[in-house]
Order: structure tokens, then sequence, then C-alpha cells
């Protein structure tokens, strides 16, 4: 699996300010909301559920016991806890934790390495609407996929990495044949953008598929969230570019 470390930005011309902001402020929610990925009050309060969302209402769990099927050994799940705003603010809000310092760095990085091209391109406004619009279908994807497939759908969603995969996308339609520093069999070399980020989006699909057949009661990563988001930022970034170029054509 190749796994991206760089770009070439020589034709930056701004300083990606939102995509910095962006990152400071996932890295905020991680550290001093979630405590580190301690605070369960906070993550299970705002997590997308997908019950939530279809219902629109919110749902409040007790904290459970669970014996995992392969190692025997018991532990405990927290209970959902409850939203003190509209449960449909936690597509939002849910794009902004994470589960772990593994998972925020993974999403960190891809957000550090592709965003700042995507900003570059469209303008910060833009870019900002983009990426939150993107994050916002991806979510509502994973939601979707779970109600259609039958899915547990109290297990919250959370992460960056809806939203990142709608920047994946975006990135892979405007810049192509751009050069991204990949590590692969520990060696580090340069491979056109459609050949990292198709295998990327491979991935996602062929563990998407094999997920179906998986435990619906077990938790795991939101494949349908990242495929959602990745088609949606192939479709929007046209929208997003073709109007920029419109507006800055105007001249007399």
């Amino acid at each position: 699996m190749l796994f991206p470390i760089g770009d070439d930005n020589r034709d930056r011309t701004i300083t990606p300010i939102v995509n910095y902001l962006l990152i400071l402020a996932n890295v905020v929610v991680f550290v001093f909301l979630q405590g580190l990925g301690t605070n369960d009050t906070f993550t299970y309060s705002f997590s997308t559920v997908p019950q939530e969302i279809v219902s629109g209402r919110d749902v409040v769990t007790a904290k459970r016991s669970v014996v995992d099927p392969l190692s025997g050994d018991r532990f405990s799940l927290p209970g959902l806890q409850p939203t003190p705003v509209s449960v449909y603010l936690t597509l939002v809000t849910s794009m902004f934790m994470h589960g772990g310092l593994a998972h925020l760095f993974g999403n960190m990085l891809f957000l550090w390495i592709f965003g700042d091209n995507i900003e570059n391109a469209l303008g910060r406004r833009r870019y900002l609407v983009f990426y939150l619009l993107c994050g916002l279908i991806a979510a509502l994807s994973h939601v979707a996929a779970t109600s259609l497939l039958k899915g547990n759908m109290l297990i919250p969603s959370l992460g960056a990495s809806g939203a990142i995969s709608g920047v994946l996308g975006g990135y892979l339609i405007l810049f192509p044949h751009r050069r991204v520093r990949v590590m692969m069999l520990r060696t580090i070399t340069e491979v056109p953008a459609f050949i990292a980020l198709g295998l990327w989006f491979l991935f996602q699909v062929v563990n998407g598929l094999g997920v179906l057949g998986a435990d619906s009661q077990a938790g795991g990563v939101a494949y349908a969230a990242h495929i959602g988001g990745f088609i949606a930022g192939c479709v929007l970034i046209k929208a997003f570019t073709a109007r920029q170029v419109s507006r800055s054509s105007v001249a007399f």
C-alpha cells in the first residue's frame, strides 16, 4: 500500500491559513475537549449516531459490557450521552473529533499534504465551504449505508476522514499528474496523484465491500463515509472552480 508523505507545492501562491486552522481545530478538540480520547462523555455526546439523524431524536443508552469474540476478553462500552444541541449539528461536530492519536495523526497528515493545494485553487472561503460540504455528504453517506445495509444504527461515528476524502477527490480532479511522494515497502518514491489517490480509493471500496459480511454490531472504519466524501469532492470541485474562474474573468 502506498502511504503519501508529501507533494509538489511549487505553484502555491497563498499561505493556506484555513487549512492550518482546520488542523489546529482538530488537534484542540482532541486534546482539550476529548481529553486525548479519555473524555467519553464529550465524545459520545457530539459524535454522529445514525439512529439520531434518521429519527431526529436524541438517543441515550446505558453503559454495557461486551465480550471480544476472538480473545474472550470482556470490556465496557460507554453509553450514548445526551446531546445538548440539535442532533443534526453532530454531523459537523463529529468532523473535528477522533478516536485516538493514530486516527488524528493519519487524518491531519493527509490534510496537511493535500488541503493546501485545494485552498490555493479555490481561495480560503470557498475551500472552507467545500471542506465542510464534503464532510456533511460523507457523514450522510455513512448514515444512509448503515440504514440500508441494516447495520447497528447506535454505533457513533467521528473523524475528519470524510471531509478529507472530499479534499482527496478534488485533488485527483484538479491535479491528476502532480507528483506525490509516497512510502512504499520502506522506500520513498514519487508517483502521479492519480496512482496514489486512485489506489487509496480502490482500497476504500474493497474494504467497504469486505465489511458487508462483518458483524453489524461491531464498530470500525466508516468506509461509506470515505467513499461518499471522495465522490462528493470529485463532483463538487468543478462547480467550485467554475464559479471562481467565472468571477475572476469578469473585467472592464
